[in-house]
């Protein structure tokens, strides 16, 4: 197995700084008021294409890496692909999904690009993450009340799902594989397996980023797992990074990342939502104030990266960066020598 030299190279920039990571791609994208024609370009798979933010790498490549350049220049240090839906289950409410790989290839493309373009204009690393969304089914729950034990999807479809996205980010050119917005602990584990498997096919080390999404106040998400006890669920898979993201806001993320910081022995990652949207769907939390957390966060030596979720723009990012400049990155704890459990709360056994 090839061990992965952005990995090494991730973690020695995160050994400097806190490192930046981009902001919400569909928070920019409604910022071009595109209608259907645009989304759909010469693709005709007699499906209403709004809305359909991945497509957009095939039929309008240009804003895609404009998005993304605007977020490299306000001081993201990794672009993530625009690969949130581009997977078989959520591009079949399009009747896109024989475009998956190419979708996924052509959006790593374009954030490499990107990013190396970066790099070499200012001097410093940046990273390319390739993002898996979650679907829009669920391994732990039935979607249907009168038949609890039912499941929409199995394990292994959704595994194989994961798969197909996994090497064509790969093939694109991605550093890093980002399983985000996770609300289904198993969801993410078919993920994690898929990377392994895609690993193993690739005989090279592909960096999973890990990160929870809150679907309650009381931090735990849809699946019912605690932001400790899903760290015990993933931990096997030695994350590059782990970390929150999406959910309501910093304010109400910020004690759940205060206990994932004292218990994660390796990076940790958040990037909020800027505050939670209003009555039209808009999110009125300015750039100033979404950094004021930020800092916040930084100056109790809680994350190795920040960044921006829903609502957040360019100008959010700008001022997260300027906010953590100069604040050290949070240390690791040091690694505990004892079993950790996970059931919907974690159960540790000393040795």
């Amino acid at each position: 197995m090839i061990r992965s030299e952005a990995a090494a190279l991730f973690r020695a920039e995160a050994a400097k700084r806190i490192l930046v990571t981009d902001g919400a791609f569909g928070t920019m994208v409604q910022t071009y008021g595109l209608n259907e024609a645009d989304y759909r370009g010469s693709i005709d798979t007699g499906h209403d294409q709004k809305g359909n933010n991945d497509l957009l790498s095939l039929t309008r490549p240009e804003i895609v890496r404009e998005i993304t350049d605007a977020y490299l220049v306000a001081g993201s240090d990794i672009a993530c692909t625009n690969t949130f839906n581009a997977n078989r289950i959520s591009q079949a409410d399009y009747g896109a999904e024989n475009m998956v790989r190419e979708l996924n290839i052509v959006s790593a493309t374009i954030a490499r690009d990107a990013a190396d373009a970066a790099a070499k204009a200012t001097g410093i690393p940046r990273f390319v993450a390739g993002a898996l969304g979650p679907t829009n089914k669920t391994l732990s729950l039935s979607p249907d009340v009168n038949d609890p034990g039912f499941r929409a999807i199995t394990f292994d479809e959704l595994k194989d799902v994961y798969l197909e996205e996994v090497l064509a980010l790969a093939e694109g050119g991605v550093d890093f594989i980002l399983i985000e917005t996770i609300f289904d602990t198993l969801n993410a584990k078919a993920g994690i397996f898929a990377t392994l498997e895609a690993q193993e096919q690739l005989g090279r080390e592909l960096p999973l980023m890990i990160s929870f999404t809150m679907t309650d106040r009381t931090g735990r998400n849809l699946s019912g797992h605690s932001i400790e006890s899903f760290w015990a669920s993933v931990r096997h898979a030695r994350p590059l990074t782990i970390g929150v993201n999406c959910s309501f806001g910093a304010p109400d993320l910020r004690p759940h990342v205060q206990v994932l910081s004292a218990a994660a022995d390796t990076l940790l990652m958040a990037y909020p939502n800027a505050g939670l949207p209003n009555e039209l769907g808009e999110y009125d939390e300015r750039p100033e104030t979404t950094a004021g957390f930020m800092r916040e966060w930084a100056e109790r030596g809680l994350v190795n990266v920040v960044g921006g979720c829903c609502g957040t723009t360019p100008e959010h990012i700008r001022a997260m960066a300027e906010a953590v400049a100069g604040h050290p990155p949070r240390a690791l704890p040091a690694h505990r020598s004892e079993t950790l459990l996970a059931g919907i709360d974690p159960m540790r056994v000393a040795a």
